[in-house]
Parts: C-alpha cells; structure tokens; sequence
C-alpha cells in the first residue's frame, strides 16, 4: 500500500493545503494528514479543532486519515507505514526550507518527500495570512475548504 503523510500545523487548514492533498491523492492508496502538535508554538485553533475542520472536508474520502502527533515527521511517517512526506511549496523560499527538510529526513529516517507545487491562484494563500485577516475580523471563507 502507497501511504504519504501530509504533514503541518494546519492553523487554519486552507484551500491551499486541500488542493495539494487532492492533487497527491491519484498517487497514494492512503493520506494521512498529521495535525503538528508543538508545545513552543501558540495555536488560534485548538487542536481538537484543527483536526475536526480537516475531517469535516475528507468525511466522504475513505484514502485520507487525519492524525496527531508532536515528534519528528519522520518518525510519524513511519508509525503510519508512510513511504513519502508530501509538501506543498509556493515560493522559493518554501522550497529552499523543504529541499533541506527533504535531505534530512532522507539521511535520518529514509523517507522521501515529493514536493508539489502550488496552484498560481494559491501561492498568495498561507495560515499566518488567514490568522492574520481573521485578526482585523475579515471574512475569510473563500480561504478555507468547504
């Protein structure tokens, strides 16, 4: 079985995040979105909702599991049975991060990363960008999946 773990904070889980997903899911058997859980990270959402919203938008898609966890991506790969971390990248600064997140989790864990590109209508969309435009009490329902 073809499993990939998709994997971030997702605070708030966007269409940006969802376009990646459904765009992986022709080349997995199983995704598995991992919700991070990080004790120095100060979340809007709490966790409970996090993975709820995420649920909600898979509940009729069998293939995509949504979990926890708060260690090492790699280790959580390979909890879950995962061959691949999916990542998404809008920019070359993403990409520059990723490349070398790839490269170490390959060195520690033997795990690759397939890096999709983002959409061009999605490369402006980021969770700071919603956080922030909820913040200043913005509607941001055409940022996040239905």
């Amino acid at each position: 079985m073809r499993t990939g773990v998709f994997v971030g904070s997702f605070d708030p889980f966007t269409i940006g995040h969802d376009a990646i997903v459904r765009r992986a899911l022709p080349l997995f058997d199983r995704i598995v979105i991992g919700v991070g859980v990080n004790e120095r990270k100060q979340y809007m959402q709490s966790l409970q909702d996090r993975i709820a919203a995420i649920k909600n938008v898979y509940v009729a898609e069998s293939r995509i599991e949504v979990r926890q966890y708060s260690d090492l991506t790699v280790d959580f790969a390979h909890r879950e049975g995962a061959q691949f971390i999916i990542k998404g990248v809008r920019s070359i600064k993403d990409f520059e991060y990723e490349r070398e997140q790839a490269d170490i989790n390959r060195r520690i864990g033997g795990i690759e990363t397939l890096l999709l590109y983002s959409e061009p209508e999605f490369e402006s969309v980021s969770s700071s960008m919603v956080r922030e435009l909820i913040h200043f009490g913005k509607d941001v329902d055409m940022f996040l999946p239905h």
